[in-house]
């Protein structure tokens, strides 16, 4: 198993959890917060798909996919463009609004393919490369890469939470 391999399965699992989270949920019981100010499962996965797209194209030196593939336009939020949602507040959590499943993961399934088609052509000697210095020590792709994994990880399981939740409430 090389590298690419490796993470071409990582996010994989991912895409899996993601659409577990989502699939068949109302865009009213996307929009849910348990608790006032707490994520919802639409702002969880709109962040960790953000994030995503925002650090692979990055790394491979594209546009992201928000922008070039008009996510931002069907999407219409009062954000930035450059938003990823990393360090919203609860106000800004819910301007995500109510959006349906299938916004949330035809956007995902896109910076999926892009991630795939990216992670696909890595070699083990592309991993050690720095792509961010503005940290001690720098940022090589490998830990990138494995950041952007974990995060989504992460965010997916907390909206897998969310989602049991609500089906017991049904």
């Amino acid at each position: 198993m090389t590298s690419a391999d490796l993470l071409i399965d990582a996010f994989g699992r991912v895409q899996e959890n993601v659409h577990g989270a989502v699939s068949d949920l109302t865009p009213d019981e996307l929009a849910v917060q348990l608790d006032p100010g707490a994520n919802s499962i639409a702002w969880l996965i709109w962040h960790l798909t953000r994030v995503q797209d925002d650090h692979i194209a990055d790394v491979a030196g594209t546009e992201q996919v928000w922008t070039a593939a008009g996510w931002a336009e069907r999407f219409a939020l009062p954000f930035d463009d450059t938003a990823t949602g990393y360090g919203d507040n609860p106000d800004a959590i819910t301007q995500l609004g109510k959006v349906s499943a299938e916004l949330l993961l035809g956007y995902y399934d896109a910076v999926h393919e892009q991630t795939i088609k990216y992670v696909s052509g890595l070699t083990d000697a592309d991993l050690p490369r720095v792509v961010d210095t503005r940290w001690n020590p720098p940022v090589t792709l490998a830990v990138r890469l494995i950041s952007v994994v974990d995060d989504d990880i992460q965010h997916s399981g907390q909206a897998a939470f969310i989602r049991g939740v609500l089906l017991r409430r049904r």
